[in-house]
């Protein structure tokens, strides 16, 4: 069975506005995941806002305009408890740095989308230790098992928006 056995070329497609919509709402779904009410001695719930953004960023570039992530940051700010403001800093860094390698490096691959990912979890996981924690506050350990985490998920993530960019229809 060949990969495009799947395609119906005759299969209605989301109107353009809902196909714009998608990833929004996708990221916006993610950043809603954090009220989900769960009991854990260590918080190591993965941003999943920000992985989905980062996987919308990396694989579907032109899906989100480069001035979304500051209104998404914001969103996810609101509802995660973070100190207004970081997540709107932090992704929107994120998007400069993402655009900054994407114009030295011609070609990627998944790894390296992988490996830009991790970094960016990383940094933003780190900088909103430093904007959200006092400097004595012993989270480290709890931080690392949530990079970890979250860093492992992004194929998952990356596997759900690009099935969702797929199915949108605007491939």
């Amino acid at each position: 069975m060949s990969p495009t056995a799947d395609l119906d070329p005759f299969a209605p497609t989301l109107t353009p506005g809902r196909a714009r919509a998608l990833p929004w709402a996708t990221v916006m779904a993610g950043s809603l995941v954090t009220i989900v009410p769960v009991i854990a001695t260590v918080p190591i719930l993965p941003p999943c806002g920000l992985l989905m953004l980062l996987a919308w960023r990396l694989l579907a570039r032109f899906a989100l305009r480069p001035w979304a992530a500051a209104p998404l940051g914001l969103f996810d700010d609101l509802l995660s408890g973070q100190p207004l403001g970081s997540a709107v800093l932090l992704w929107s860094l994120s998007f400069l740095a993402i655009d900054l390698m994407e114009r030295r490096l011609a070609f990627r691959d998944f790894w390296q989308d992988w490996l830009i990912a991790s970094g960016t979890i990383v940094l933003c996981l780190a900088g909103g230790r430093v904007i959200a924690l006092p400097v004595g506050a012993h989270v480290d350990g709890a931080l690392l098992a949530q990079g970890a985490v979250t860093v492992l998920l992004f194929p998952v993530s990356a596997r759900l928006v690009a099935w969702i960019d797929r199915k949108r229809g605007l491939a």
